[in-house]
């Protein structure tokens, strides 16, 4: 990619921490080699004569990222919601990422997910594939096509699944995500990375745990997963890992729970005192993922307690748990989930509010990839432009109360452009 500087012009509103949004109104967000140069009200003198684009009254904020997503998902959103997250899992999800075997299939179901995923706000994503390795390197291609910035896993599963879904071994399992690592590293991506996945620990042995964690010290690469979702998976991962003082604690053992390992673990709904602990010792990343814990039964995860906390967390869509890969949805229900548990469950957990989920959604998930979902100097030039114009009003707005209204009505129709490390691709 050319490195150049230039300068978007319009509406600017971003969080610098998580209790309140920076705005400039018909500011001046200047990009300098793929990096944020700065924010200002008026263009500096020095930079006087670099392209200016100029937006009129539109919002520019930054790209978004999505910490858990899964791509095979994608082609039955919306179907089987009336099921919990285990009987959900047996009934719609593995029947469908076993057709990612057929790569025909893989490659048009992923060119919709591809497709869609460029529209919509986000810029970052982290992503499950399944545990196929040409369906997932075609998920990667057509991501790197797409400009995304982008971490996606070949998915290990070597127990308690389907026999049409199921890796024959752990040392079957090791191999083959060796064999897509080296694939990876021979297409040369640039927006596009790997990342380990075991789908959870009840579909990954012991044997398997300890052959990724050695895959990862090989290559330095981070890890996702789920925790602590649902009561059900628990009891479960506490039958089988007897040794285990809490269901991170079965993550941890093999050294894939933070510290030198990168990690995100999806939900966390449920995660006692020593759990919380170690995930704020170890440095995982939380992806709150509000709209899959509600239509799975899961639960409402106790966010403003990880927030207070200093927890790494931000915004997962989880699709097809959730029903739509749209950000500004996964705000509004983050929101509307907090209300449930502090009016339902626990009065001392005070509502998020707008700031919190939106810093949550951009620098809160952004942290995972580096300097990435804020404007502040240096951090990567992310940058989604809105035009809210389709949501009008009988009155003048304040750019808050605009974004606010973006949150809870906004989807891809409002993307009137999209840059990721200053490189416009929408």
């Amino acid at each position: 990619m050319e490195k150049k500087t230039f300068a978007l012009k319009g509406n600017i509103i971003f969080t610098k921490e998580k209790e309140h949004f920076e705005i400039i109104k018909q500011g001046y967000l200047i990009c300098e080699n793929g990096k944020v140069r700065e924010v200002c009200p008026v263009l500096p003198e020095t930079f006087r004569g670099i392209p200016v684009e100029d937006m009129g009254d539109r919002l520019i904020l930054p790209g978004l990222t999505d910490l858990h997503i899964h791509a095979p998902q994608y082609a039955f959103r919306s179907l089987g919601m009336d099921l919990e997250l285990l009987e959900w899992l047996e009934t719609n999800t593995f029947p469908e990422e076993a057709k990612y075997k057929d790569s025909e299939y893989a490659a048009r179901a992923y060119g919709i997910f591809a497709k869609q995923m460029k529209k919509s706000a986000t810029v970052r994503a982290c992503i499950f594939g399944t545990i196929h390795s040409e369906a997932t390197l075609t998920l990667m291609d057509l991501l790197e096509q797409a400009g995304l910035r982008t971490m996606v896993g070949k998915v290990n599963m070597d127990r308690n699944s389907p026999d049409y879904l199921r890796e024959p071994s752990a040392r079957a399992s090791a191999d083959a995500t060796r064999e897509w690592l080296r694939a990876v590293a021979d297409k040369g991506y640039h927006h596009t990375r790997p990342i380990l996945t075991p789908r959870f620990i009840p579909s990954c042995t012991d044997e398997l745990m300890e052959l990724l964690k050695e895959i990862q010290q090989e290559n330095s690469l981070p890890i996702q997963s789920h925790l602590s979702e649902n009561p059900g998976e628990i009891a479960w991962v506490k039958e089988l890992c007897p040794w285990s003082a809490f269901y991170g604690d079965s993550y941890d053992r093999f050294g894939l729970f933070g510290g030198d390992c990168p990690t995100i673990m999806a939900h966390c709904v449920y995660s006692g005192e020593e759990e919380v602990e170690r995930m704020k010792k170890r440095g995982v990343f939380i992806a709150h993922c509000p709209e899959s814990n509600t239509n799975l039964s899961s639960g409402v995860a106790p966010v403003r307690r990880y927030l207070e906390e200093g927890l790494c967390v931000g915004l997962g869509s989880d699709v097809a748990g959730g029903t739509t890969e749209n950000l500004f949805a996964a705000m509004a229900q983050a929101i509307q989930a907090s209300k449930l548990r502090w009016r339902l469950l626990d009065d001392s957990l005070k509502p998020l509010t707008a700031e919190e989920v939106f810093f949550m959604a951009s620098k809160g998930g952004g942290a995972f990839f580096g300097k990435a979902g804020s404007f502040e100097p240096d951090y990567a030039f992310d940058a989604v432009v809105i035009d809210d114009g389709r949501l009008s009003h009988p009155q003048p707005l304040s750019i808050r109360e605009r974004m606010e209204r973006v949150i809870y009505l906004g989807d891809e129709r409002e993307v009137y452009a999209k840059y990721a490390d200053g490189e416009k691709i929408l």
